[in-house]
């Protein structure tokens, strides 16, 4: 059984709270590009020129702000995943009792930028290497993630995480604890968390990464 004072590690299966058959209620638009936050997400662009990835790096305030700024990605939207409780709420996670991750969904077109960019701005954005926190942020719900909908999404996530750590290594860097797991069911977080620092201006922000650039010349875009 988990310590709850100890946020640090990972309730099981067993322990965690059961949660809820209904979703969250959340707005359809996105509050900031002209999209929505769910499927089909935009009408003008061919299903198979979409993709997904969902990434935990910390805080989703500001995660989600770094990729809905990125050239070709289409929508945003946070909420939790890669644990074990249905439909939970912000308070459940922060419980440390759910297993989730807080991260964000990134629905991007893959003819105007490529997954490898959208896991650049993973590696830049963060510290990859704390276990679980991100900065001042402690718990298992802060842990560096990237969960996969492919075998090839899989492929290109392990090889830039073997990339980014010989250039961090380089620098006398740690090891990257960042897991990398196909992904479980995404949860959309309550609607006054999508877009967060859009809806508050100066809200707060923990994100710092380690000021090690990814080594684009190791790698083809």
């Amino acid at each position: 059984m988990i310590n709850r004072l100890d946020k640090t590690r990972m309730v099981n299966e067993e322990a965690a709270i059961k949660g809820r058959d209904k979703p969250l209620p959340i707005q359809d638009q996105h509050f900031v590009l002209n999209a929505m936050l769910k499927p089909p997400y935009v009408q003008d662009v061919e299903k198979d020129k979409i993709s997904t990835l969902i990434v935990g790096l910390g805080c989703f305030w500001g995660a989600e702000k770094k990729f809905w700024e990125l050239d070709g990605v289409l929508s945003t939207a946070v909420g939790y995943s890669a644990g074990y409780t249905n439909n939970p709420t912000y308070e459940e996670v922060c419980s440390g009792m759910t297993g989730h991750n807080e991260v964000v969904l990134i629905v991007f077109d893959n003819t105007k930028t490529s997954l490898l960019n959208i896991l650049i701005c993973f590696w830049e954005s963060h510290n990859p290497t704390q276990g679980m926190r991100q900065g001042n942020d402690v718990g298992t719900q802060y842990r560096s993630g990237i969960y996969t909908n492919s075998e090839a999404q899989m492929g290109v996530a392990k090889h830039s995480m073997e990339t980014y750590q010989k250039e961090i290594s380089s620098k006398g860097g740690p090891k990257i604890t960042t897991e990398i797991l196909t992904a479980k069911p995404f949860y959309y977080a309550e609607d006054y968390h999508q877009q967060y620092l859009a809806k508050n201006i100066g809200g707060y922000c923990g994100l710092g990464g380690t000021g090690v650039k990814f080594p684009l010349s190791n790698v083809p875009l």
